[in-house]
C-alpha cells in the first residue's frame, strides 16, 4: 500500500498547475472518524489541524493549514480533527 504523502507549503505555482482553486471545498468540525479511500484523494488544507493515523499501523501524521495531502486509493485511516478543517479536494 502506498503511504499517505504530505507536502508542507507547496508553491503557489504548484497549486496553480494542479488547479486547486477550482476544486470543491469540504469542511468538518472537530471530530474523529474512520475513512477508507476507494479512489485517490488529493487535498489542500485551507484551515484547521488534524492527525491522520493509517489503519495499517503506520505512524500518525499531523497535518494543518497550508499542507497538500495525498491519500492513496485503497488506504484506510482514522482522522482526528483537532481544529475545524476547511480544505479543497480532488478525487481520482
Amino acid at each position: 500500500m502506498a503511504p499517505i504523502m504530505v507536502e508542507q507549503r507547496p508553491s503557489t505555482g504548484q497549486l496553480e498547475r494542479l488547479g486547486v482553486a477550482d476544486w470543491p471545498i469540504w469542511c468538518c468540525e472537530a471530530s474523529a472518524f474512520d475513512q477508507t479511500y476507494e479512489r485517490r484523494e488529493v487535498c489542500y488544507l485551507l484551515e484547521g489541524r488534524a492527525v491522520i493515523t493509517p489503519a495499517d499501523g503506520g505512524a500518525p501524521i499531523e497535518i494543518g493549514a497550508g499542507d497538500l495531502v495525498l491519500l492513496p486509493a485503497g488506504s484506510s485511516c482514522r482522522w482526528e480533527v483537532l481544529q475545524p478543517l476547511r480544505k479543497h479536494y480532488r478525487l481520482g
